[in-house]
């Protein structure tokens, strides 16, 4: 984490156009405005998911623990919120016992943390809705005029960098997904299951974040890469893919070894989109390298046990076989969700962690939705 306050413009610039990660990018930007306006006592990032509505938080600078890491929730359940984006413009709060009768758990938490008012903007890339910046102040009636011009500069650096970094996510997701899509079409549900698989793995990782120190940056990543495990298939032959019945020992050392073709193309993927280095590059080569080891040492392709496993390959681990179980194939039926809870449970502790089986078996309710979402089409 940056630590060192910056002493000028020339600090700053050097700090947004450097191999950071985008938390520690706010952390310095917050010093920046806090010497400025030492009354801002929070800066956060929500993004934008048009395809769900869901507004997740994802990074912040608040000082210690933040009141609304780990939450998601619709935009469509926010009317100040929706407001913002019709007008295309900010919205000033100088006093948030305004919101005091509006039954939103969000509301509620940053005003038990003790913000008193906030100033909100939207944030668009290519004329499309990516998210909100939220600043909120531990004063009443501070966002006058020109504190809101500074911010809304300080806003533009910081939606520069978000761009930036999903731009560079963006690409490097659609290169590979175009080599998939190219190689194998979609075989059978490929791409509902990957969808599924992707929201998996968020519950889970919303389930242990405090317990595992994971934060809302990490937890996007892994929601994008997530969709990537297997893209090692496309060096395996369809028809050995979708075989109807039992591999040979041969047939089985070749599925296997998707999980080094995999970290092979990601890792020429990265070096051609000179991404290697970025911060969250290793939690890419780790899901799609480790994503079938087994906690007790019995997985593939390392023999890796326990917590020497990658959590983000733990955590990919158990969405999978989940999905798997609950999906039909041409040679299987779809297993009930309970049905996969049993056999999750009882490999508890062996082939999964066993804090992440917990974690998702305790959101049945969000996984009834995700099965809705993204149903699975019959076979062509």
């Amino acid at each position: 984490m940056v630590q060192t306050a910056p002493t000028g413009r020339t600090d700053l610039l050097q700090c947004l156009n450097s191999g950071a990660t985008l938390q520690e990018k706010l952390h310095y930007l917050h010093q920046t405005v806090r010497q400025r306006y030492p009354f801002i006592c929070r800066i956060a990032v929500a993004l934008y998911d048009r395809h769900t509505d869901l507004l997740t938080t994802f990074v912040h600078s608040s000082g210690g623990s933040d009141p609304l890491s780990h939450y998601q929730a619709p935009l469509n359940d926010s009317v100040s919120l929706q407001r913002i984006v019709e007008r295309r413009r900010p919205r000033i709060v100088n006093d948030m016992r305004l919101f005091s009768r509006v039954p939103r758990l969000h509301v509620h938490r940053l005003q038990s943390a003790g913000y008193i008012a906030s100033y909100t903007l939207p944030m668009y890339q290519d004329g499309e809705l990516i998210g909100f910046i939220f600043y909120n102040a531990d004063q009443r009636n501070v966002f006058a005029s020109d504190v809101c011009h500074y911010l809304d500069l300080i806003g533009q650096l910081l939606t520069l960098s978000v761009s930036h970094e999903l731009g560079e996510l963006k690409s490097l997701l659609a290169a590979i997904k175009t080599a998939v899509e190219i190689t194998h079409h979609f075989h059978e549900d490929t791409g509902t299951h990957v969808n599924r698989m992707a929201h998996y793995t968020r519950l889970i990782a919303i389930g242990i974040a405090d317990s595992h120190q994971l934060n809302d940056e990490f937890i996007e990543m892994l929601f994008s890469f997530a969709p990537l495990h297997d893209i090692g298939k496309i060096g395996i032959p369809d028809s050995l893919l979708s075989k109807p019945g039992a591999l040979t020992a041969d047939e089985f050392t070749l599925i296997k070894s998707h999980t080094t073709k995999g970290r092979e193309i990601v890792d020429t993927m990265l070096a051609n989109f000179s991404l290697s280095l970025r911060p969250y590059a290793d939690i890419l080569r780790n899901i799609v390298h480790y994503h079938h080891e087994a906690y007790d040492g019995s997985g593939y392709p390392a023999g890796l046990s326990g917590k020497a496993i990658p959590i983000e390959a733990r955590i990919a681990a158990v969405a999978d076989v989940f999905d798997a179980l609950t999906s039909r194939r041409s040679y299987k039926r779809a297993w009930s969700n309970e049905e996969a809870f049993t056999l999750l449970q009882q490999q508890s502790g062996r082939k999964f962690d066993s804090a992440c089986v917990k974690a998702l078996i305790g959101q049945s309710d969000a996984i009834k939705l995700i099965q809705q979402q993204f149903e699975q089409q019959p076979f062509a």
